[in-house]
């Protein structure tokens, strides 16, 4: 049986799983969430010497921000709570954190972009302004570094700030493939300890509306400074940008109209870019290649600046199959996304989500694409979704079938054109016309 022609009794399953469910068991409405949504463009000195005499790289940053009992994502970094102690001074937290290697952005495609850590954190609160952090964080490779972190937290009518100092313990094997780049000067360096020392700040302007800015400074330890590639022992670096977060000034709300949901969505690849697609003018994957996703919605709030705007955390699991040119892979999205419902004469709406995907394995259409332009691929890339639906209850009349919505989503992966670092500074992705059900619950 094709892959398509088992949606609709997946779909009757779930349907029916979610009803059973409901019946059993009420399900409790969402409190209003901590969270949010922004771009940045930051932009960091280069402490290394460059052929061009390149002194500066920019880049630009989309983030999320999420506040949950058990998870969290805060701009760059995202965790899970494991930990807390009963008088809440200790916690121990699990956290993977996006770290830039500030090199010439003509080099960072074949450096394959920045590097994601991962490792654990014991916070010790001293009190309601300030904590310690000690951190042990690898990469990929298993180089590692440990932070030692204090900051504070101080709020001041519209303004927050947040001041850091940071000590930074990084092994010879860290040290050297970031500030030597061993791999391909072959030089090795030591282990040594850095110092940086920053305050970031965001700003109330308008309900939802807030201003972004951070700075700071790095002094490099005297092993990485040795490297005959380092030529300025401080690195600088700052950011500016805007998002969406909570209203500061109002009360948030103890029960959120819009509910949970799940959606099941299968896709057929194509080569053509956004806008082709939007004109309806999409072309074929002549090798038909497919995907198969499944999405929950978290409610976040329901309006954004007075209006009647469903906002949700969304993640996601999604299924590439095998084909004739290949190999099955799983990519995993996180994304926020927005909702805006009409009636005309029966319930739509509009969608459209931002957010991030890694992929285990680069499809078919995303790396024939990478090599025609000559790029390094990205396993991590931005993530959109553009979606309209209809409601089913209202389409046929039925009030049991409230709860479910049909429609088609634009599954998309790019690189934001080049102006990326963390995507490894490329321009191009991979677009999916999918089709779905989604149940809210």
């Amino acid at each position: 049986m094709s892959n398509y022609k088992r949606l609709p009794t997946l779909a009757m399953a779930i349907s029916g799983a979610i009803s059973t469910f409901s019946y059993a068991e009420e399900v409790k409405p969402v409190s209003e969430q901590e969270w949010g949504i922004a771009a940045v463009y930051r932009t960091a000195s280069i402490p290394f010497v460059t052929g061009n005499g390149d002194q500066t790289v920019g880049t630009f940053v989309p983030m999320m921000f999420f506040q949950g009992e058990h998870v969290y994502i805060d701009g760059l970094e995202g965790g899970a709570y494991l930990f807390e102690s009963e008088d809440e001074q200790f916690e121990l937290n699990a956290l993977m954190r996006l770290r830039f290697v500030d090199i010439p952005a003509s080099s960072q495609n074949a450096n394959e972009g920045d590097a994601i850590d991962i490792g654990g954190q014991l916070r010790y609160h001293i009190n309601d302004q300030w904590a310690l952090d000690t951190e042990l964080m690898s990469d990929k490779d298993f180089r590692f570094h440990g932070n030692l972190t204090a900051s504070a937290q101080f709020e001041f009518d519209d303004w927050e700030i947040k001041p850091h100092a940071t000590l930074r313990y990084k092994d010879a094997d860290f040290n050297s493939e970031y500030y030597a780049f061993s791999k391909y000067t072959n030089e090795r360096v030591g282990a040594g300890v850095d110092v940086n020392v920053g305050v970031s700040a965001r700003y109330h302007v308008y309900e939802n509306l807030y201003l972004l800015g951070a700075a700071s400074v790095t002094r490099l330890d005297d092993a990485a400074y040795d490297s005959y590639v380092v030529e300025d022992r401080h690195q600088g670096e700052f950011y500016v940008g805007f998002g969406f977060f909570n209203d500061k000034k109002k009360a948030q709300k103890s029960e959120l109209t819009n509910k949970r949901y799940l959606r099941l969505a299968h896709g057929w690849a194509t080569p053509s870019n956004i806008g082709d697609i939007m004109k309806f003018n999409s072309e074929k994957d002549p090798y038909n290649n497919q995907l198969t996703s499944v999405f929950y919605g978290h409610p976040l709030t329901d309006e954004l600046f007075g209006l009647p705007i469903d906002i949700y955390l969304t993640p996601g699991l999604i299924h590439h199959w095998s084909s004739d040119v290949q190999s099955s892979s799983t990519e995993y999205v996180a994304a926020i996304k927005a909702y805006y419902t009409f009636n005309w004469p029966t319930k739509w709406r509009f969608g459209v989500a931002e957010g991030v995907s890694y992929i285990d394995n680069i499809t078919y259409i995303e790396g024939t694409e990478m090599e025609e332009k000559g790029y390094t691929p990205s396993n991590l890339l931005n993530y959109l979704d553009f979606s309209f639906d209809m409601n089913v209850g209202d389409l046929i009349n039925n009030r049991d079938l409230d709860n479910m919505w049909v429609g088609y989503s634009l599954h998309h992966r790019s690189a934001i054109f080049e102006q990326a670092s963390q995507y490894g500074r490329i321009k191009g992705g991979s677009n999916y016309n999918s089709i779905y059900v989604q149940f809210d619950f």
